[in-house]
């Protein structure tokens, strides 16, 4: 693969992501963000983090998000866990879409572990 065929394909994932946030803010998921994981991560590019209300919120939210990315060309490489569990995750092999409720985002700190990733966006 070329630099640009390279380049192309991380500009196309970005806009997957962005699409990922659209989708998840649309649903009403709180304090979304986006992380640009390039350079500092060897399996993701990008994570979007959310909060959900309830279990059935953050299934629904990761229901919407698989459904818009197919919908779009990219499929959902894995899924785990599930609302009840308080987190889902999303893995479209070079993009995470993490879900979670407030108490499980607090307990994970996903965007403390990952402070050196420069943040692309955020929907409160």
């Amino acid at each position: 693969m070329t630099e640009s065929e390279s380049q192309k394909q991380l500009l196309a994932l970005e806009d997957f992501a962005r699409m990922a946030l659209d989708e998840t803010s649309e649903a009403l998921g709180s304090d979304v963000a986006l992380l640009d994981l390039r350079g500092i991560s060897q399996f993701a590019d990008f994570f979007v983090i959310a909060s959900g209300e309830t279990a059935r919120h953050l299934d629904g939210m990761a229901d919407d998000v698989v459904r818009a990315l197919r919908n779009n060309g990219l499929r959902v490489h894995h899924r785990e866990g599930t609302g009840t569990g308080g987190w889902v995750l999303l893995d479209f092999n070079g993009l995470v879409v993490h879900f979670f409720s407030r108490s499980a985002r607090e307990f994970y700190g996903l965007e403390e572990l990952w402070a050196r990733a420069p943040e692309i966006v955020r929907v409160q």
